[in-house]
């Protein structure tokens, strides 16, 4: 399953990458996100992890990241391990523009369970999307605001 979108953001790229990569700073825009732990201190880099407790269409569930690929302030590739062998990519791309960042995000994420674990995803797919788009406004809102 994937979900991606795009948000103009009036912010420069610098000051949106260095926001999106502060996993203490994951629960103020991402809906889904209750909770951060075992965050590195100082900026992340690739390699660096962290476990990130998730709610999602009802369910609470862990997932541990790591940065995978990292291109500052243009590109930021996560890899994530859940339960039951649940795996999910992120990628964050940034580009300069006009009004000051173009932002694009797409998460994949594959569920455990073959046949039943894809219907399952189809099921969850919703939810994704809606929180997905959520976090998104709530991003664009919290870097627009002057509360960066």
């Amino acid at each position: 399953m994937t979900v991606e979108t795009e948000v103009e953001i009036a912010a420069p790229r610098g000051e949106v990458f260095e926001l999106l990569l502060d996993p203490s700073r994951l629960d103020e825009w991402v809906t889904a996100s209750h909770g951060v732990a075992d965050a590195p201190d100082g900026p992340l880099r690739s390699g660096s992890s962290f476990r990130q407790r998730l709610r999602l269409g009802g369910a609470r569930f862990d997932v541990r990241w790591e940065v995978t690929e990292l291109e500052r302030p243009s590109l930021a590739v996560w890899e994530g391990r859940g339960p039951a062998g649940s795996h999910a990519a992120v990628r964050y791309e940034l580009a300069e523009n006009e009004s000051g960042t173009r932002f694009r995000y797409c998460n994949t994420y594959d569920l455990p369970g073959g046949v039943l674990g894809t219907m399952a995803g189809r099921v969850t797919s919703g939810p994704a999307r809606h929180a997905m788009r959520t976090s998104m406004r709530k991003l664009k809102l919290l870097l627009e605001s002057g509360r960066r």
